[in-house]
């Protein structure tokens, strides 16, 4: 199969806004990988070449011209782009498609997000013009319910096979008169990568007699990071001696945990790590009467995993999560992941993550407790989080979930004809 990925978000620092960036270069590398022909076009960095291969992986960037005059990332200007990207890719992505089938091979096309589903209903409608349509697969995925409000559910219905992330989001989705199917999310193969040892020693022994509680997500109130705050206050004043390791983004909710967080009477320090572990464990120096870090600076896979692993629990909770990436991470690592009660499909409570599921802060103390008191079972949830994330690696979900689902369809739709209304 070859494939064909559309996506606002991709690989380049200029296209990384979050979880979506995580998922599209984790799928393509798979898919590439697994020896299909594989195309991402995505909004890519202005100043970097339009096309770039990478093994069996091409990189389009569009919408070039646009990006060159907004230079702060992948959604400044989004609207703008997304009107280009849905006129001008489309004819484009035709002709590549047509050498495709023309030479007998199968051609999909994966799309993400609202940005794309006019380029994808554009691209649908050129294919039938075509004839093309019934020997080109089309998918289409929300990944959250961000642009619900923008989409003409019936039009894209018509277009493409719907997909989402988890049984929440299938059920967000039906309530719009829609039936997606589930592939879930995946990882690469750096989550799972070791760490040194000493390295996670080193981290203890900095924090030696602390509850850390690392917490990565962007300033949003739906990440619940003021539970956050209310839980190491409530530690503190009952005698414990908590760290709330915190990385969030540039939202303005940040200035209200903050601000909440100082009315409580915790201490805040902001610190910079440098790149890896080594300058996450710098970081960690001389925190003395800190209740609150924030790192201010990106965290890179590494300094991730480590945090995860040498936490006491990684706060990944949410009150609305499609599907909870960070938790799926933090157990890759070996770490005890804390999840909120919403997607998160792969959190099995109490075998391999802690679930919360209230606000109430004395849930979670509760369970840091139990677990102080039963070293084995906070073993055993380390454990079985690593070995359940191994079945979520991107080559696993590609071969299991999306593959099949591909086939499917496409018996689907030589059973119905091709005038009927088309599953692929």
């Amino acid at each position: 199969m070859e494939f064909h990925v559309l996506s606002f978000e991709g690989p380049d620092a200029y296209s990384r806004a979050g979880g979506i960036a995580s998922r599209i270069t984790g799928l393509t590398r798979a898919l590439a990988d697994a020896g299909h022909p594989t195309h991402l076009w995505f909004v890519g960095d202005p100043s970097l070449p339009g096309e770039e291969r990478r093994g069996d992986l091409v990189l389009h960037r569009w919408c070039q011209w646009i990006s060159a005059h907004h230079p702060n990332g992948v959604y400044d200007g989004e609207d703008g782009k997304a009107d280009d990207y849905a006129r001008s890719l489309p004819p484009h992505l035709l002709s590549h498609i047509r050498k495709t089938v023309e030479a007998g091979e199968q051609a999909v096309v994966l799309a993400e997000e609202w940005h794309t589903v006019h380029a994808v209903v554009h691209l649908d409608w050129l294919l039938r013009r075509a004839g093309l349509r019934d020997r080109v697969s089309i998918l289409w995925n929300a990944n959250n319910v961000f642009g619900f409000d923008r989409v003409d559910w019936r039009a894209l219905s018509g277009a493409a096979t719907l997909t989402t992330v988890s049984r929440m989001m299938k059920l967000k989705m039906h309530a719009l008169g829609v039936d997606p199917v589930v592939i879930p999310n995946g990882l690469e193969p750096e989550a799972f990568a070791r760490l040194d040892s000493t390295q996670i020693r080193e981290f203890r022994t900095r924090l030696l007699g602390r509850t850390v509680l690392s917490k990565v997500a962007r300033w949003d109130p739906d990440k619940r990071w003021l539970m956050a705050v209310d839980i190491v206050h409530a530690m503190k004043r009952h005698g414990g001696a908590p760290l709330l390791v915190a990385r969030g983004g540039m939202e303005s909710h940040g200035h209200e945990v903050l601000g909440r967080a100082k009315a409580l009477g915790l201490t805040v320090r902001h610190r910079g790590a440098a790149r890896g572990a080594r300058g996450l464990l710098d970081a960690l120096g001389d925190l003395h009467g800190t209740d609150v870090l924030v790192l201010d600076s990106h965290l890179d896979g590494e300094a991730k995993r480590l945090l995860y692993r040498a936490s006491s629990a990684v706060l990944a909770n949410s009150g609305f999560e499609p599907f909870g990436l960070v938790g799926l991470e933090a157990m890759a690592a070996g770490g005890v992941a804390c999840t909120g009660c919403s997607g998160e499909d792969y959190a099995d409570a109490g075998r391999n993550a802690l679930v919360l599921q209230t606000n109430d802060p004395w849930e979670l103390i509760g369970f840091m407790q139990r677990l102080r008191a039963h070293p084995s079972e906070e073993r055993t949830l380390r454990t079985q989080g690593r070995t359940t994330a191994r079945h979520y690696a991107w080559p696993s979900v590609v071969r299991r979930n999306l593959i099949p689902r591909i086939e499917i369809s496409r018996t689907a739709a030589r059973a119905a004809g091709p005038t009927a209304h088309a599953l692929a």
